[in-house]
């Protein structure tokens, strides 16, 4: 088959760096394929080489050129739809370093802490850069993603998925080698070099709460994302107890599937569970603090068992041990 692509509906314009295009499939793209029974298949597309799978082979030779969402039959009459993967789908299945941000995590992140085009964003670690691939769309090539990742072999992973994915390399992406907590600014640091939004996802994001106090600009958002309830209560306790941040709001989202077949409508038998915790909150200006919370603590809350961070105005019963029953 000829590789000569046909007329066809524009493709996204390259500098727009969304990671999507229009048009008919090209050499050197990358394909999704979903079987009869719901099995993904990721690959790139290459003249002259085959896919291979239980079902027989497809040649590549045969998807080249024609446009996405048709159905094709292998050699040993398997039947594929064939479309270019969405972001979603992309991040799910990519080579992975270490683990990735799922795109309903992803999604609240984007959304929760606001990342608007032409954001200034620092994030920490990159990971296998799921989550950076969502910040750059976010930002767009005016913005900028600071993306610091203290392991080397991540950071290789990480740099090779978002340029397949974007098809390049991203012209607001900045990749560094380094442990944020010593790398932010603080805050010595001039107007022009503060950013918009912070995003966590880190062991211990609470080591850094100074350091993204000074870093972000006054109504800016700190956004972590962590897998434990003894890092949610951490890091939500510090950012409480520092005082330059609005009161945080912590929580975590679920997935569930449905089945739909005429009468038969029930949950899905599988959902995305627990996959972490996120926690918000917005920078005060400099020497401001937040109203003092009207909903006062249970008793107990802060009391001997408890050995974390402790608000400034911390009521006296919250650090009494409750009444026993």
């Amino acid at each position: 088959m000829s590789h000569e692509l046909s007329p066809s509906t524009p493709d996204v314009p390259q500098d727009s760096w969304s990671g999507v295009h229009r048009g008919p499939l090209r050499v050197g793209e990358w394909v999704r394929l979903l079987d009869q029974k719901g099995r993904r298949h990721n690959f790139e597309l290459v003249p002259g080489k085959r896919f291979f799978s239980n079902r027989g082979h497809l040649e590549h030779d045969d998807l080249i050129g024609r446009e996405e969402g048709f159905t094709i039959a292998s050699s040993a009459g398997g039947e594929y739809l064939v479309f270019r993967p969405l972001l979603s789908e992309f991040v799910v299945s990519m080579p992975r370093g270490a683990a990735v941000v799922y795109p309903k995590d992803a999604a609240q992140i984007v959304s929760s802490a606001d990342i608007f085009p032409g954001a200034r964003v620092v994030e920490a670690g990159a990971g296998s850069g799921a989550l950076t691939c969502s910040l750059l769309r976010a930002v767009g090539p005016h913005g900028q993603v600071i993306s610091w990742e203290r392991r080397e072999e991540f950071a290789d992973v990480a740099r090779r998925n978002v340029e397949q994915f974007f098809g390049g390399a991203h012209p607001a992406w900045d990749l560094r080698l380094g442990d944020l907590a010593e790398e932010l600014p603080g805050a010595t640091a001039e107007p022009a070099d503060k950013v918009d939004r912070v995003i966590l996802d880190m062991l211990a994001p609470w080591e850094c709460v100074d350091g993204v106090a000074g870093a972000l600009v006054p109504g800016g958002i700190v956004c972590a994302y962590v897998a434990t309830t003894t890092q949610l209560s951490r890091v939500v306790e510090t950012l409480r107890a520092h005082g330059g941040f609005t009161e945080p709001q912590a929580w975590e989202s679920l997935v569930r599937d449905w089945h739909v077949e005429g009468l038969a409508v029930r949950p899905g038998h599988k959902m995305i569970g627990h996959t972490a915790f996120l926690v918000t909150a917005r920078r005060m200006a400099p020497g401001q603090r937040p109203p003092q919370k009207k909903r006062r603590p249970a008793p107990g809350a802060y009391g001997s068992d408890y050995s974390g961070p402790r608000p400034a105005d911390l009521p006296p019963q919250a650090a009494e041990e409750p009444l026993q029953g």
